[in-house]
């Protein structure tokens, strides 16, 4: 990657745009870093939804070539602050934060003011493999409900779950359960009642299918999460897979000791 002496800068057009200050005037930082810096500040005073210079104005207003402004507007789309948005690039609403607990997917979305949605991609038997029978208690093979979804936020794509059930307990579902909706709600409707789950959280890149459902391309960072839910009797209630963009949502969790 390029990398130009801060401290050798010969003042220009834009200059004063340019001259971020350095601890260390000697100090060698690179140019995409330094472009993406001015950028940050040119979009922290632009509203959601306003365009965002194009790569061509950026090169000339930061006397630069136009890869390095490329290199920079790619990290600020991968962190979610750009979105593209027909041939241009806009500001971005901030990431989905979504807490790490019992609550579905629904009521987080709601509680943080935004409109979440679930496009059905599949609910299909299939035959269960070692980690989901180990998960739900049956045996390798055992025929369970897989209950595929896209996570919507305001229309926006912005995970892809796939749930695994039990058809002895949960077959029921198929008759009274709407699968645009919440299925924790269905599954608390039905009487079983939540007593834990176990997740672990991990970053992976997505496969090409994954990318088509969710519109993005294989090179965005997801976060991957399993999880597994017990009912308070200690009884497996799902298996889930759940893989979320990360441009797009974050997770936090509260911690005591």
């Amino acid at each position: 990657m390029d990398a130009i002496d801060v401290a050798a800068v010969t003042p220009g057009p834009g200059a004063d745009e340019m001259s971020a200050a350095s601890a260390d005037s000697g100090a060698r930082l690179p140019k995409a870093y330094r472009v993406r810096t001015q950028i940050e500040r040119i979009i922290g005073e632009l509203d959601e939804g306003d365009p965002v210079p194009s790569e061509r104005e950026l090169a000339a207003r930061f006397e630069v070539a136009r890869e390095t402004v490329r290199q920079a507007l790619r990290d600020l789309l991968v962190e979610g602050r750009i979105r593209r948005q027909g041939r241009g690039t806009v500001v971005s609403r901030p990431k989905l934060v979504q807490p790490l607990s019992l609550r579905s997917y629904t009521e987080a979305a709601l509680s943080l003011g935004r409109q979440p949605g679930r496009v059905l991609v599949g609910w299909d038997d299939v035959p269960a493999d070692a980690e989901t029978a180990d998960a739900l208690g049956v045996g390798v093979g055992a025929t369970v409900m897989h209950l595929e979804r896209v996570l919507l936020a305001d229309g926006e794509k912005i995970g892809l779950e796939s749930t695994y059930l039990t058809v002895e307990r949960f077959g029921g579902l198929r008759g009274s359960y709407d699968p645009t909706t919440s299925l924790y709600a269905a599954i608390r409707a039905a009487g079983v009642v939540f007593g834990a789950a176990r997740e672990r959280i991990e970053t992976v890149l997505a496969s090409p299918r994954e990318a088509a459902l969710l519109e993005c391309t294989t090179a965005l960072p997801m976060i991957l999460l399993h999880r597994r839910t017990v009912d308070a009797d200690g009884r497996a209630i799902e298996r889930v897979r759940a893989l979320y963009r990360g441009d797009r949502i974050a997770f936090e969790a509260q911690l005591r000791e």
